[in-house]
C-alpha cells in the first residue's frame, strides 16, 4: 500500500470561505444553483497550521518581496518558502521558488498531501446566504520571523533608512507588509465533503537528484548532518526523515486531518466546522461511495446524505454530531480519537527507509 485515501464529511454554519475574490461558488447546471466551496490549497493552508499547532513549531518563515518605482509607490514581488523539509509546513506542504531573471535554479517539491477543494457533498445540501459579507486578510502579521524586502525599480534591494523614507511617503504611512486585504464575501452553510490522498513514498522523502532540485546543496548538507538517512524510492535517489522525527510528526499529522478547521475566516464568521464522518481506505473507487448522496424517491429536489457504515474495505468512523444530520446507527464519543489511531497505524507501518527493498 502506497497510498492512503481519506474521505471527510463535515458541516460548515453561516461562515465565509475567506479567499482572494471573496467566497468562491460554482454554478451546478442540474440544480440550478451556486454552490460555495474551498479550494483544495485553502484546505491544505488550515490543515497545515493544525499540524504545527499539534507538533508545536513553528510554521517556516515567509520571504515577501517588494519593489519600489521612481515615484517610491511599493510594487508586490515573489513570495516564497524556506525550501527547508526540518520545517513540517515545508515537508508535507511542499514548495517551489523561482527567483526572477532566472538568476538562480528553481527548486520544486510535490506535496506528499493530494488535496482536493472542500465542496458540498450534494447541491441540494449546500447553498450562499447573499445578505451581506466581511472583507478578510491573508495575514501573516503576527509572526515575528517574516522577511519584507524593499525593491527600488532597477531591483536594488533598499536600506533600512530608505525603507524607512518610503514608509513615510504619502500613500504608504498605513500600510501593512505583513497583510494583505481580500475582498467581501458570502457565507456558506451545509454539509461539505473533501478527499486526501497521501503518498508514503513522498511523504518522509526528500528527493537528491539535482537534475530536478528540491533543495539547495547547503540543505542537503544541513539534513544529512542533522541524521536524515540516505535511500532510494521510484522517483530516484532521497534522504528519509530519522524516525525520531516521524514518530513525532506522524501523530500530529493524523491530529490535523482529522480536527483541522479553516482559520483563515474571520471571527465574526465563526464556524466550529465540526467532522461528521470520516471514511479511510486503500482503495480510491471504494473511499468515494463510503460517503455520499442520494435524491429523495418522493421529491427530486432533495437528497438525503448517507454514510455507508459496513462498506469491505473502508474503515468509517461516525461522530456523534452526525446523528443530527445523518440517519446513522454507528456513531460514538470517540469516533474521531479512533481515526487518528488509524491514520497513525497506516502511516507507521510504511516501510519509508527501504522502500525499494
Amino acid at each position: 500500500m502506497n497510498t492512503i485515501y481519506i474521505r471527510t464529511l463535515k458541516r460548515a454554519e453561516h461562515t465565509v470561505f475567506n479567499v482572494a475574490n471573496g467566497q468562491k461558488y460554482y454554478y451546478d447546471v442540474q440544480f440550478n444553483k451556486r454552490i460555495p466551496f474551498s479550494s483544495g490549497q485553502q484546505v491544505k493552508r488550515s490543515l497545515i497550521d493544525a499540524l504545527c499547532e499539534a507538533i508545536e513549531q513553528t510554521p517556516s518563515p515567509t520571504t515577501f518581496l517588494f519593489e519600489v518605482d521612481k515615484q517610491k509607490k511599493l510594487k508586490e514581488g515573489e513570495v516564497y518558502g524556506t525550501c527547508d523539509p526540518t520545517y513540517a509546513d515545508q515537508l508535507f506542504g511542499g514548495w517551489m521558488k523561482a527567483s526572477k531573471g532566472g538568476g538562480e535554479r528553481t527548486l520544486k517539491r510535490r506535496s506528499p498531501l493530494s488535496i482536493s477543494a472542500m465542496r458540498a457533498l450534494h447541491p441540494l445540501l449546500a447553498g450562499l446566504d447573499s445578505n451581506g459579507g466581511e472583507a478578510g486578510s491573508f495575514d501573516r502579521s503576527e509572526r515575528p520571523n517574516n522577511a519584507v524586502i524593499i525593491r527600488d525599480e532597477k531591483g536594488n534591494i533598499l536600506s533600512d533608512e530608505e525603507i524607512d523614507a518610503v514608509l513615510k511617503t504619502e500613500g504608504n504611512t498605513d500600510r501593512s507588509l505583513g497583510r494583505k486585504w481580500l475582498n467581501p464575501a458570502e457565507r456558506a452553510t451545509g454539509l461539505f465533503v473533501f478527499d486526501i490522498a497521501i503518498d508514503l513514498r513522498r511523504l518522509f522523502s526528500v528527493s537528491i537528484n539535482q537534475l530536478e532540485p528540491e533543495m539547495a546543496d547547503s540543505t542537503i548538507t544541513k539534513l544529512r548532518d542533522e541524521g536524515w538517512i540516505a535511500s532510494s524510492n521510484v522517483f530516484g535517489p532521497c534522504l528519509v526523515a530519522p524516525k525520531t522525527l516521524r514518530e513525532k510528526w506522524i501523530p500530529g499529522l493524523a491530529k490535523a486531518i482529522v480536527n483541522w478547521r479553516i482559520t483563515s475566516n474571520q471571527s465574526r464568521t465563526f464556524s466550529l466546522m465540526d467532522t461528521l464522518a470520516i471514511s479511510i481506505s486503500d482503495n480510491a473507487n471504494l473511499i468515494a461511495g463510503s460517503i455520499r448522496a442520494k435524491l429523495s424517491e418522493e421529491d427530486s429536489r432533495k437528497a438525503d446524505p448517507i454514510i455507508d457504515e459496513g462498506m469491505s474495505g473502508v474503515d468509517t468512523f461516525i461522530s456523534l454530531q452526525a446523528g443530527g444530520f445523518i440517519h446513522t446507527k454507528g456513531e460514538t464519543a470517540d469516533a474521531l480519537e479512533r481515526a487518528e489511531n488509524v491514520l497513525v497505524d497506516k502511516m507507521t507501518a510504511f516501510d519509508f527507509e527501504n522502500q525499494l527493498a
